[in-house]
């Protein structure tokens, strides 16, 4: 798996826009000789694909008919895990007072999962999140103020970047954490270099700790996949362990992609992001990884 998963980001940029629009363009111009009509076809199917793999419009009909997020953590399943967060402080505060020695187990854990890091960010000397991961802490972060249950990170050092030094994803969390929210992470997952990863270590890390449901924290377009790898996990860990009840787990996504007119139909910044992460993740849902 690891000799082939190095692989994974460079096969990944192959795969995306603009490359196979740029290969029917050429395709397209090789064509107009012989097949004239044709070749001007395959052409203009080049250049509305790069025109639209650049629009928000695009991420935004993938993201609601292809990958198909779950909705926002809110109403009755926020309650319960504030009747959740408030039973574990309860029971924080009656250790301490009795002075028994050992943090007391909690029984949820909020897990944000890492969406990359940069090795080292000059204007602060030292590794930072990229706005992917540092948008997942800050909700996790949120979410363990609302309800009061503690926080964690799952994230190492991706495919791509393994070759680099530095400080893994986790470990730069719980820095960010601690320096920008006063927040210590109760969790830190540091080997994970992908989602499945993500969900192998996490879940095991968990369980081991008698943890009984997680509540995963990430981009609403990663979610879906993030929650089958998650749930895949926990069953498997099951029948590793058949006297440990199979992990709940909760998805709690952030960052919904919304509409925003007329300007979604043109390129952008956001509309060339987001399609190609899109893109990625209907991808490998498609592969199964």
């Amino acid at each position: 798996m690891g000799d082939w998963a190095s692989y994974k980001p460079l096969l990944t940029a192959l795969a995306l826009p603009p490359v196979p629009f740029l290969v029917l363009i050429l395709v397209g111009a090789r064509l107009i000789l012989p097949r004239r009509g044709l070749g001007y076809l395959v052409l203009l199917l080049g250049v509305l694909g790069i025109w639209f793999s650049n629009c928000q419009v695009t991420a935004l009909a993938l993201q609601d008919h292809v990958l198909k997020p779950p909705g926002p953590l809110q109403g009755a399943e926020l309650a319960r895990l504030e009747v959740a967060g408030k039973a574990y402080v309860q029971q924080v505060a009656l250790a301490r007072r009795t002075g028994r020695g050992g943090a007391v187990a909690p029984s949820v854990a909020v897990m944000a999962l890492g969406g990359g890091r940069e090795p080292l960010a000059p204007e602060y000397g030292v590794s930072d999140l990229t706005h992917f991961s540092a948008e997942r802490l800050r909700y996790a972060v949120w979410l363990g103020h609302r309800t009061g249950l503690p926080i964690g990170f799952s994230g190492g050092v991706g495919w791509g970047q393994q070759g680099d030094v530095g400080a893994s994803e986790a470990e730069t969390a719980a820095r960010v954490a601690q320096q920008f929210y006063g927040v210590p992470l109760r969790w830190t997952e540091t080997r994970s270099a992908d989602t499945r990863q993500n969900a192998l270590l996490t879940v095991t890390m968990l369980a081991e700790q008698h943890v009984q449901e997680v509540v995963v924290v990430t981009d609403a377009f990663h979610m879906p996949r993030a929650l089958r790898l998650f749930n895949e996990a926990a069953k498997r860990e099951a029948g590793l362990h058949p006297d440990r009840p199979i992990l709940k787990v909760t998805p709690a996504p952030t960052h919904y992609w919304r509409r925003e007119g007329v300007l979604d139909w043109l390129p952008s910044v956001n509309g060339v992001t987001n399609v190609r992460v899109a893109l990625k993740e209907a991808l490998a849902q498609l592969m199964g990884i």
